[in-house]
C-alpha cells in the first residue's frame, strides 16, 4: 500500500534538486578528470610537481581543485588548444599518408626521377605529366 503514494511524497521541486545536484556532482567528476589529465599533459611541470599536484588534487579534492584552476586555469586552455592542434596536424598527416595524396609538384618530382633512372620511358614521362597536370 505504501509503494502506492510514494509519486506524491516526492514533490516536483524536491525532483528539481535530486537532478540539480546529480548534474553537479556529475560536473564535478569531469572538471576533477580534466585536472588530473592536465597535470600529467604539461610538460612544465617536473616530476615532484605533477606528483605535488596530484596528492593535492586527490587528498584535499575540492581545495586542490579550486587552487588549481585559479593558478593555473588559463594554462590548462592553452594546453588543450596544443593538444588538440597536435592531434589535429597527426590526424591529417596520417589521412594524406594512408590516402596517397599528393601535390601535382611531388608527383611531377617523382615522375622526373623515373624518367632519368630509365623505370619508365619519355613517352610514358610525357603521358603521365600530361595526366598530372591535365
Amino acid at each position: 500500500m505504501v509503494s502506492q503514494f510514494l509519486a506524491y511524497d516526492y514533490p516536483v521541486l524536491g525532483a528539481f534538486w535530486t537532478i540539480m545536484w546529480i548534474f553537479l556532482w556529475v560536473m564535478w567528476f569531469i572538471l576533477l578528470f580534466r585536472i588530473v589529465v592536465d597535470i600529467f599533459r604539461d610538460d612544465g611541470l617536473g616530476g615532484w610537481a605533477k606528483a605535488g599536484w596530484l596528492i593535492f588534487v586527490l587528498i584535499l579534492p575540492f581545495l586542490g581543485v579550486l587552487v588549481y584552476v585559479i593558478a593555473r586555469g588559463k594554462g590548462m586552455g592553452t594546453r588543450e588548444i596544443k593538444h588538440v592542434r597536435e592531434q589535429r596536424a597527426d590526424l591529417d598527416a596520417y589521412i594524406r599518408e594512408t590516402a596517397g595524396t599528393r601535390s601535382p609538384a611531388d608527383e611531377l618530382d617523382r615522375l622526373s626521377r623515373l624518367r632519368a633512372s630509365g623505370d619508365i620511358s619519355p613517352e610514358e614521362y610525357e603521358r603521365a605529366k600530361a595526366k598530372v597536370l591535365g
